[in-house]
């Protein structure tokens, strides 16, 4: 499965290592099971976003996999993708940017052409071939008409699940100061730990590494300042650790302020398997599902 990965400091700007594909304790381990690309976006100084991101698996580009990613911002986003189909390109791997947001899915939506058509124009915004960039462009046109960052995910996720098959919508969405993140249905796990300075002893840095091989993310300012963190599993030892339920959006404020919402309340219309998913599909998502 992909894995997702959202983490913020509030107001304060964060210096963070990332290790994007280094082995063993990070993507490139995950990336040998379906070499299909990984990438983290933030934002600078100045409000602009960035994103950072490769197509390519650790073992074939090993001065990629080596770069430890020195990075500065209030906000992240990292993703490593397991491609369901769509060509493995630049443009077809996460996190996306929209209207200056950053946005990474983990699932598969069924009846692409479904999910164009109800797009429309808003089409316009859409550069790969992802069903994750079409979900992504329909959470921006409803974030337009609602005029509310959470409003629009739920809109756009609610649509999704009355008309479309689903498998999951899993997503982590980040503005320069906020973090949004979605767990619908219960196929793929997401966690939080809102992290006091220092962690649980009070006194340590943070040193991120998902024991199934996932992002790895090192930090020096947070042994004295807290962050709020989200992941598609718990990535250290840390009790504080809590998984989200299906229909659970969480929303991180400038201020750490963590709140957590249920804000789906029913199970998709059509809710997909691994059995319905084609061989591609089903081995980008049978790592960690939960059905």
């Amino acid at each position: 499965m992909c894995r997702l990965f959202g983490m913020t400091g509030g107001r304060e700007r964060v210096r963070a290592t990332f290790w994007l594909l280094e082995a063993p304790d990070s993507l490139a381990r995950q990336s040998r099971h379906n070499p299909d690309g990984t990438g983290v976006g933030y934002y600078r100084a100045d409000g602009t976003p960035v994103v950072d991101k490769q197509p390519l698996a650790a073992y074939e580009d090993h001065e990629f996999a080596q770069k430890a990613r020195e990075l500065e911002s209030r906000t992240f986003v990292a993703h490593v993708r397991y491609a369901s189909g769509t060509p493995v390109t630049l443009e077809n791997t996460h996190p996306f940017e929209q209207q200056g947001r950053l946005f990474a899915h983990n699932g598969v939506i069924g009846d692409v052409p479904g999910l164009e058509h109800e797009l429309g124009d808003a089409m316009s915004t859409v550069r790969g071939q992802t069903d994750s960039e079409r979900y992504f462009a329909l959470v921006t046109r409803e974030i337009e008409r609602t005029g509310d960052v959470g409003e629009g995910i739920v809109a756009a996720a609610s649509w999704i699940a009355e008309n479309l098959p689903v498998f999951a919508l899993n997503c982590v969405l980040i503005t320069e100061s906020d973090v949004f993140a979605l767990r619908y249905p219960d196929v793929h796990e997401l966690h939080v730990l809102e992290r006091v300075a220092g962690g649980s002893s009070g006194k340590r840095h943070l040193d991120h590494a998902s024991a199934r091989g996932s992002i790895r993310v090192r930090s020096g300012d947070l042994a004295s300042r807290p962050v709020v963190i989200v992941a598609s599993e718990a990535m250290d030892e840390n009790p504080a650790w809590r998984e989200l339920r299906s229909g659970e959006l969480l929303h991180v404020d400038q201020d750490l302020h963590a709140a957590v919402d249920r804000v789906i309340d029913r199970a998709p219309a059509h809710q997909l398997t691994l059995a319905d998913l084609d061989e591609k599909a089903a081995a980008s998502q049978r790592a960690g599902a939960q059905t």
